[in-house]
């Protein structure tokens, strides 16, 4: 079950909640995702500056977030062609407890990170409605987050997300800055060939 009275960090408003998904429920969740990335395949997303990032990625839901030279964005299929696959129960469960039993997420974005590979600060602004938190989920490896500004400028500070924690990005820290700098390898073993997988939960139309 999940653990709702875990310990509850806020860092600039992100309210992290560590170690809420038990390590019985993280395998479960893994095991969805796999038929997830069964249907519709990891693949590397090109920045609009034309690199690729080190991030691979697919998503399950209505949409899927997309990248590649013509900008960042939402797209309501794979680059294969198929639609995205369904979003998991398990992990609507999460968003439902959390966030709100009346409106379900869009998009659950699936990033995977493995030795090396980290995501530069950036905003989720690429959704329709603001209002609506991001609902974030660790699995695997720990991994070095980092925490900014509305303004891309500024002092950061920063924290270690381990497996099973959950952060809500929401109020004023829905439109700040945050990354990944790096990934802690080998500190979990929920995942046969390391790395790891980070959820995010999103509304994206208005």
């Amino acid at each position: 079950m999940y653990k709702f009275n875990t310990p509850t960090l806020t860092v600039r408003n992100f309210k992290i909640f560590k170690g809420m998904i038990e390590p019985a429920q993280q395998s479960e969740i893994v095991n969805n995702l796999r038929e997830v990335v069964r249907q519709a395949p990891m693949f590397s997303p090109i920045t609009p500056s034309g690199y690729k990032m080190t991030v691979k990625m697919t998503s399950a839901g209505k949409y899927g977030w997309y990248s590649d030279v013509s900008g960042y964005r939402y797209v309501d299929c794979h680059p294969g062609g198929k639609p995205w696959p369904n979003i998991p129960p398990l992990i609507l469960g999460l968003w439902r407890k959390l966030i709100s039993d009346t409106r379900d997420p869009d998009c659950c974005l699936v990033n995977y990170y493995q030795d090396g590979a980290k995501m530069g600060l950036h905003q989720d602004k690429d959704e329709a409605d603001f209002k609506w938190p991001v609902l974030s989920i660790s699995l695997g490896d720990d991994a070095l987050f980092r925490i900014g500004n509305i303004e891309r400028t500024g002092k950061t500070e920063s924290v270690w997300l381990n497996s099973g924690d959950v952060v809500i990005m929401g109020e004023s820290a829905r439109l700040a800055h945050h990354g990944i700098d790096r990934i802690k390898t080998g500190t979990s073993r929920l995942l046969d060939k390391g790395g790891r997988i980070n959820l995010t939960l999103r509304v994206v139309d208005a």
